[in-house]
């Protein structure tokens, strides 16, 4: 159907005023842009500004990056212009790596103590993540329905834009304090010599707190060990190192597709034939050496009889990564859907080079001059003891015995769960969770919630009852929080709170509330139980509950009556058993139909012996029965 109306006019079913759906990144994305803000400067020199920004990247990351490896995409810089302004923009796929990510903060950050003019934003597709780093120190406001926008990188500093008075946003009219703010807002905001930006030495510590140890972390990001592959191959990684991130990522998300060219005995049609093998050491991402270490891959037909003998345990784990790495690269090379990729291009040329003779292989005397390196895998290890104790807030090697006194082969012990930062990170988490659980002023979800927290639209029934939520919960008696306390102390294994042992005082209208809903529970069951001693009363007087009396009941009426029903011996063994044990008071009728259901049962599964197993009692099966059926 062709629509002639205005542009959007498509859109208008969805409601008057649809601007049409916001837009999201893509997962595991970081985006950031650099404007430059000075009103005495004209549009080229901004641009000439912005380029100078480039170049001075480009030596950062040559100086910081020389060998570093991307999980996915690396660190750019692209001058472009938006809304009649000169900017940088870049976009980052991070994969699994959030390591990528938080050293692209890094790299803004230094960039920005360079360009005392040029101001920086940084997001997620969770949005301001740096401010969810910092979100237990944040000021109540400052929740993720406003923060957009307002969070700024200058001079190396944390930025914040406050909210505006309210005289202010009238004559600037300007969004409601209550909204985020527009990019244009915040740039005029920022360029107004009046406005206050905010600067806190506590936020801006958390929410850098994992820059702490860089520019030196950065190598603590990779791996390099040593595998045996074939030489081929050790050429394409020692020209082109980073293809070792997307050939990981094929074999990590591999499927029977990309299986196909692996799947023949004839070398001859291998990209990497399993020949003339190598041992060397190759640089990974801490992710991908995991991601191709964890993997349990059987070798391909064609590798079962070529694959180099292996003396000892660890020459076996450097051939099967090996086997490995190099399938990964011949999946890479021959799927359909990489050949558009840089580094694939770059691999399918070189090894077109390398046929045609214009490259050739470096031989023994050369490899031996490369760098021969092999790190610790310790990392990869996962002591669940010293795990928890790191939980419990303990140092490991603090109780005696367990994973946590292990030597770590320099004679020392391990200092606790995984390395250095592992430990950090960890301990810090505790410590938060901590601090949540001991803050007095902490509301259920976390933060004591504001009116902004609230959905400000009108009910269109006109309903105004705070009791109750949008969801049908009676907020007065819907969570009890000392006790959620207590019992996420005693999961995670802290020590009880003494403090929480007592119980704070309620809101006088809570209190009131709950002895309300008491009382009427109280006096409901007291009308219950009165109609059901009439009924049973009237039931009784009528005859109708004498359908089967118990045998003790029947010889105490025929006794009266002269017409016992029980023999005068049994009838006074009854009578001593009630005598001597004092009241029995046993429902014959009861057990007689429960014996009956079992019986029917057959031995089988049934509703009899479920409820006498759920009692305790374990009835045998009647073997009277089943011989008398098999004799009969």
């Amino acid at each position: 159907m062709e629509n002639n109306g205005p542009p959007g006019d498509d859109l208008r079913w969805f409601g008057e005023g649809f601007s049409g759906f916001p837009k999201r990144l893509p997962e595991d994305c970081v985006e950031y842009m650099i404007l430059i803000i000075d009103a005495k400067l004209s549009e080229a020199q901004i641009r000439g500004r912005l380029q100078a920004i480039q170049r001075a990247s480009s030596d950062l990351t040559k100086k910081l990056l020389k060998d570093y490896i991307w999980q996915r995409d690396a660190f750019n810089l692209d001058l472009i212009r938006e809304d009649g302004t000169w900017l940088l923009r870049g976009r980052t796929d991070y994969g699994d790596s959030v390591a990528d990510e938080w050293l692209i903060v890094y790299l803004l950050r230094e960039l920005s103590k360079q360009f005392a003019d040029a101001w920086m934003r940084v997001y997620d597709t969770d949005g301001e993540f740096l401010l969810i780093e910092a979100a237990n120190v944040l000021p109540k406001w400052l929740n993720p329905e406003i923060a957009e926008n307002r969070v700024w990188l200058h001079t190396g500093q944390l930025l914040v834009i406050p909210l505006q008075s309210t005289a202010a946003a009238e004559s600037q009219k300007a969004v409601p304090e209550s909204k985020s703010l527009a990019l244009k807002e915040a740039l005029s905001l920022v360029a107004d010599p009046s406005t206050k930006l905010i600067h806190s030495p506590l936020i801006e510590e958390e929410a850098f707190y994992r820059l702490r140890n860089y520019p030196s972390a950065i190598a603590s990001n990779l791996h390099t060990s040593l595998i045996t592959i074939p030489r081929k191959l050790a050429y394409i990684l020692r020209r082109i190192p980073g293809s070792i991130s997307p050939a990981v990522e094929a074999f990590y998300l591999r499927d029977p597709i990309s299986l196909l060219p692996l799947n023949t005995n004839d070398p001859s049609t291998f990209r990497f034939p399993p020949e003339d093998f190598i041992t060397v050491s190759v640089r990974f991402t801490k992710v991908g050496f995991a991601q191709l270490r964890s993997q349990d891959f059987p070798p391909p037909a064609v590798w079962k009889d070529r694959m180099p003998h292996a003396r000892t345990p660890k020459d076996s784990a450097r051939v099967e990564m090996g086997m490995k790495l190099t399938c990964a690269f011949e999946m890479l090379v021959a799927d359909p859907q990489t050949q558009s990729r840089k580094a694939v291009r770059e691999i399918q040329v070189l090894l077109e080079d390398m046929e045609s003779g214009e490259e050739e292989l470096p031989g023994d005397e050369e490899i031996a001059g490369w760098e021969v390196r092999e790190d610790d895998e310790a990392w990869l290890d996962i002591n669940f003891e010293d795990f928890e104790r790191e939980l419990a807030g303990k140092a490991a090697g603090a109780e005696g015995g367990g994973g946590g006194a292990a030597a770590d082969g320099q004679g020392g012990a391990k200092a606790g769960f995984g390395d250095k930062a592992a430990q950090e990170n960890l301990r810090r988490i505790v410590e938060q969770f901590g601090a949540f659980l001991n803050d007095d002023d902490a509301g259920v979800e976390g933060a004591e919630v504001d009116e902004m927290d609230y959905d400000d639209d009108d009910d269109e029934t006109g309903a105004e009852d705070s009791d109750v939520s949008s969801e049908g919960e009676d907020k007065d008696v819907s969570f009890d929080e000392v006790e959620f306390a207590r019992m996420m102390r005693e999961m995670m294994g802290m020590p009880p709170d003494e403090a929480q042992a007592v119980v704070p005082t309620r809101d006088v209208r809570e209190v009131g509330r709950v002895e309300e809903l008491e009382d009427s529970a109280e006096e409901e069951e007291e009308n219950l139980q009165d109609v059901m001693q009439r009924m049973e009363a009237e039931l009784k007087e009528a005859g109708a509950l004498d359908l089967d009396p118990t045998p003790r009941e029947a010889a105490i009426k025929g006794v009266e009556k002269g017409k016992a029903r029980l023999p005068p011996e049994e009838h006074a063994h009854d009578v001593a058993k009630s005598s001597d044990e004092g009241e029995v008071d046993v429902d014959f009728n009861l057990a007689k139909n429960l014996l009956e259901s079992l019986k029917g049962q057959a031995g089988m599964a049934g509703p009899a012996g479920n409820l006498m197993g759920l009692m305790g009692v374990k009835m045998p099966r009647n073997e009277g029965d089943m011989s008398a059926k098999k004799d009969g």
